[in-house]
């Protein structure tokens, strides 16, 4: 069985990008092999991750081209080339255009910081805190067009604790990251996640 080739999205520190990169190594992505990192900031500490985990790069600086589609098509071809066959947005700051959602319908995901649908899009974990909810969480969904509208395939709760500020519940909010993204990763490498208008089936081990 040929193993599922992967494609990362980051912008900033990695620590997504190391949780999968960790767990192939560990071999706890159902043999799923991580191929590149797409990164739009070439100083960015995921950069330095890829590269000592043996991870190829494609790297640009949106200001060097003309359009978001001129750069997207770029990394389309370049996702291509490589026979990307998932592509995971894992902190990729960037607002995704057709060009590259369409050729990746149901075979891109997002990791967000909310149990979607609430609290989309930036800042999610200052959200959570500002509107006072006792419990959130993290959301892997497809990736649709929409902003964090995709169909929902794996969510982990979150509580929030007396006190909390933006700063303390990001740290638990990042552990649960850490935990759903690779265990999402491997389920869909494994044969073992469906799709059916909204509704996602996952069946486990």
């Amino acid at each position: 069985m040929s193993k599922l080739r992967i494609a990362v999205f980051a912008s900033g520190q990695g620590t997504n990008f190391q949780a999968l990169a960790d767990a192939a190594q560990q071999d706890r992505l159902e043999g799923a092999s991580l191929e590149l990192l797409v990164c739009d900031k070439p100083q960015a500490p995921v950069v330095e991750r890829a590269r000592k985990a043996g991870v190829e790069t494609f790297v640009f600086r949106a200001k060097d081209y003309e359009s978001k589609e001129a750069y997207e098509r770029e990394i389309l071809a370049e996702l291509r080339r490589r026979g990307i066959e998932l592509v995971v947005l894992a902190g990729y700051m960037r607002i995704l255009t057709p060009v590259l959602v369409e050729p990746y319908m149901g075979r891109m995901i997002n990791i967000h910081p909310s149990l979607l649908p609430a609290f989309p899009g930036m800042n999610g974990i200052k959200q959570a805190i500002d509107y006072g909810v006792k419990v959130t969480g993290v959301t892997v969904h497809y990736v649709d067009g929409g902003l964090d509208s995709g169909p929902v395939i794996a969510q982990r709760v979150v509580e929030v604790l007396d006190g909390d500020t933006e700063e303390t519940l990001a740290v638990r909010i990042h552990a649960a990251e850490q935990e759903v993204l690779p265990w999402t990763v491997g389920r869909i490498a494994a044969g073992s996640v469906s799709l059916a208008g909204r509704h996602v089936t996952v069946t486990t081990l």
